[in-house]
């Protein structure tokens, strides 16, 4: 099969949001149903980001395999880090609102790995409870670095790639 990853555009909103919607779900069977409970990522979230560029699909044929946000540059959450420290302090890119449809395996794989082939340096954050993120993140290379709090003080672990070397 052949994956492709694109820019998101208005147009795959309904298909985003319900993406969006599944990952929830699929979160609450897997013992994580307090990371985005039943609204997160809010439509209008996923609006700005598609709005702002910083949106992409993962197409695998015709179809969406998974969303997410991708930006090189300074996350303003990732500013403080505790009990540990990020591997190095220099440029980096952020993943955040990884979500797959369910369609094909290995498509949060793709997702990071594209990522990461654009900058080098390459962070994430998820919920303690969402083992699948975690193993998937250490599958693919990401070592753990501590703890970040969101804006609004929720606690996430935090991680890190780079293939700058231990800095």
């Amino acid at each position: 099969m052949k994956w492709e990853i694109r820019k998101a555009d208005m147009g795959q909103l309904e298909q985003i949001l319900k993406i969006y919607a599944h990952a929830r779900q699929f979160m609450a069977e897997h013992g994580n149903p307090n990371q985005w409970g039943n609204v997160n990522p809010p439509a209008e979230q996923v609006k700005r980001d598609i709005e702002a560029g910083d949106s992409y699909v993962c197409m695998a044929g015709e179809e969406i395999a998974a969303v997410f946000y991708f930006r090189i540059g300074e996350d303003p959450t990732y500013r403080i880090i505790e009990q540990g420290r990020w591997i190095d302090d220099g440029p980096y890119g952020v993943v955040h609102r990884i979500a797959a449809s369910g369609i094909v395996k290995g498509a949060g794989s793709f997702c990071v790995g594209w990522a990461f082939a654009r900058c080098g340096s390459l962070r994430i954050d998820t919920h303690r409870d969402n083992l699948v993120m975690q193993n998937m993140l250490k599958k693919n290379g990401f070592t753990y670095c501590g703890i970040i709090h969101l804006e609004n003080g929720d606690e996430r672990l935090a991680f890190q790639k780079t293939g700058r070397g231990i800095g």
